[in-house]
């Protein structure tokens, strides 16, 4: 048995979970709506207030997707009722961001200031001038559009420059060392 996939997960209040008969799996809750396809041999059940995962037989395909979708529908639970939040730091002179509406604006040493529009489901915070707050309910897209900017100037290992994420810790490399 999977050791992921074997856990039911609970449903808290407020949050509605439906499965169609094409197996999609609708999750509701106070701050949207999320939805997620799940394969023909994965079975989803709804009882009693928790979520249960399981599998047909053993074949290594179907105790890969055990666990897959049982961490998707969590995260989408996790995602509809306290959402996600992904944190990057700018480091350099004179780096800095400002969030406006669902844009955000990053100065970073170019010529030109980075303007990012924000997809559907997530939104941009600026809590101090060199820190971003990427934040929405679905787990991928919170991490994927958090990569996109971080992609747009990658820390660099001799000075640590650029932008990196919160908890993120840069290997610095030795400098040149003069003639002797």
């Amino acid at each position: 048995m999977s050791r992921i996939g074997r856990h039911p997960i609970a449903v808290p209040a407020g949050v509605t979970i439906t499965v169609t008969d094409d197996n999609v799996v609708v999750v509701k809750g106070p701050k949207g709506q999320l939805e997620q396809a799940i394969n023909k041999n994965i079975t989803v059940k709804v009882e009693d207030g928790h979520v249960h995962v399981s599998r047909p037989n053993d074949e290594k395909q179907n105790r890969a997707f055990h666990g897959l979708y049982r961490a998707l529908i969590n995260n989408m639970v996790i995602g509809v009722t306290t959402g996600f939040k992904k944190t990057l730091n700018l480091v350099g002179t004179g780096y800095r961001a400002e969030a406006k509406g669902n844009t955000l604006t990053i100065n970073i040493g170019f010529s030109h200031p980075v303007v990012i529009e924000a997809p559907e489901h997530i939104s941009f915070a600026t809590p101090s001038a060199t820190t971003i707050e990427v934040n929405g309910i679905d787990k991928q897209q919170v991490g994927n559009m958090a990569a996109d900017i971080r992609a747009i100037r990658k820390p660099e290992p001799y000075l640590g420059k650029g932008i990196k994420y919160e908890d993120e810790v840069i290997r610095r490399k030795e400098g040149k060392t003069g003639k002797k």
